[in-house]
């Protein structure tokens, strides 16, 4: 595993299963995804933010990752339907260093174990798949006398 010089294989981080929705073919599917979680986000989900994420589990950098590619076999969940995130080798890395100076967080969700007291919700569906086109519509309206000197 390429590592940077900061990280090692037994540094703390924390991936979420988050139950997300991919459109296909006109219809809403659901998807199973396995991504890491920055512990700001962490610590606004203990705080009962609605989420997506159904459990979250404490790792180490090495459970999840062995030459550059993402691991799924090591976590307490059955993970035959699971799909990693996009970009989960640099997503996984860059959690891993916010969790650093955060121990009361790696007590709060030991290595190995499972968070589930969290407000999962899937009133507002996150939908992976879905592009946003830019209209017109779009525009703030400005006063005519915006850029005018008067």
């Amino acid at each position: 595993m390429t590592l940077s010089p900061a990280l090692s294989g037994s540094d703390y981080v924390i991936v979420g299963l988050a139950h997300c929705f991919i459109k296909q073919d006109g219809d809403v599917v659901p998807v199973k995804i396995l991504e890491p979680v920055p512990s700001a986000y962490f610590e606004a989900l203990l705080k009962g933010v609605p989420t997506s994420y159904k459990a979250l589990y404490g790792m180490h950098v090495g459970d999840l990752l062995k030459d550059d590619q993402p691991i799924v076999t090591n976590l307490p969940v059955d993970t035959k339907d699971v799909q990693v995130c996009e970009d989960f080798v640099e997503r996984a890395l860059a959690a891993a260093r916010t969790y650093r100076e955060k121990a009361d967080i790696q007590t709060t969700v030991p290595h190995g174990q499972v968070f589930a007291d969290v407000n999962f919700s899937t009133e507002k569906k996150r939908i992976l798949n879905v592009a946003h086109k830019v209209t017109a519509d779009d525009n703030v309206k400005q006063h005519k006398y915006t850029h005018m000197t008067l």
